[in-house]
């Protein structure tokens, strides 16, 4: 039996679809299927999941597995884990999904000083939004995330350190009209042009509409998966935004976007942010010490 296959079927039932798990991994559809079929062979030639109805549903024997498979893997890693202790020299990957504030600009400079440090351990950041890197999380893709929401899903299960807080502003274009008397304008003046935001996902849009109810009379007209095509369209166009404060303050000294200050609205938006790891996720060595690095300088 391949521990491997034991694995991907674990995620597989998180992700309750194939084609979408395929999309994650460096292997194909058609692959995972195979790995599916080895498996109900090895147990006997039992079904594992229902494949005559369109609903993703594991059969009994599935469920059954699922239990174990969570358990052999758990041990397979943890002693793999403690057996490693006795090699001369263990590397190591330490794999972050984090949505763009943490994982562009907080969390590179502890990364740094921390592999200087620690030459056996290799990092890979995935930037994604604060919802893709909690799926990653839970879907074991990913050792930690770095996120500007936890969305709608219950913080009390994971544990989360707070790397920073992030403000929001409003953003347009250098030559832009509104800016004919400064960079002080009315909100019923902003509402007169188009405006451009991040995809549904991002914590930034999901805080921005839990923090300021008058988004509503917005004129949405673009979404973007990432803040440098938001910055872009913006810079170049009567399009508006609204923008991390650390981003808008670099892409404005670059010259490519001006910051709006609006009229009875000293702040737009406020959020935490966030480092965080599944619940009494069991930890190797060098992770645990990532992570008591991380919480030491929040």
């Amino acid at each position: 039996m391949n521990i491997e296959y034991l694995r991907n079927f674990i995620k597989l039932t998180q992700f309750k679809s194939f084609s979408k798990l395929a999309n994650e991994l460096p292997i194909s559809q058609s692959t995972l299927s195979h790995q599916l079929s080895q498996l109900e062979k090895d147990f006997g030639g039992v079904v594992l999941i229902d494949r005559t109805t369109k609903k993703f549903e594991l059969s009994k024997a599935g469920v059954l597995l699922l239990k174990y498979a969570k358990q052999i893997v758990n041990v397979y890693d943890n002693s793999k884990l403690e057996i490693s202790k006795f090699k001369d020299q263990f590397v190591e990957d330490i794999i972050i999904s984090a949505s763009t504030i943490p994982g562009s600009h907080i969390l590179p400079r502890s990364i740094a000083e921390f592999r200087y440090k620690n030459p056996d351990v290799n990092f890979k950041i995935l930037i994604n939004n604060s919802k893709k890197s909690i799926e990653n999380l839970n879907s074991g893709m990913a050792d930690f995330a770095g996120i500007g929401s936890f969305m709608n899903y219950n913080e009390n299960d994971f544990d989360y350190i707070k790397i920073g807080e992030d403000e929001f502003k409003f953003i347009c274009s250098p030559n832009h009209e509104l800016l004919k008397d400064g960079n002080l304008v009315t909100f019923n003046e902003l509402i007169k042009y188009p405006f451009v935001w991040r995809e549904k996902g991002s914590g930034m849009r999901y805080t921005f509409k839990q923090k300021f109810p008058e988004y509503k009379e917005l004129d949405f007209e673009l979404e973007f998966n990432d803040n440098d095509s938001i910055i872009s369209t913006v810079s170049e166009s009567k399009y508006i935004s609204i923008m991390s404060e650390m981003m808008a303050d670099k892409a404005e000294s670059a010259g490519l976007i001006k910051s709006l200050k609006i009229k009875n609205y000293p702040v737009i938006a406020k959020r935490p942010l966030f480092f965080i790891k599944l619940k009494e996720k069991q930890l190797s060595m060098l992770k645990k010490k990532f992570w008591d690095e991380i919480k030491s300088k929040s």
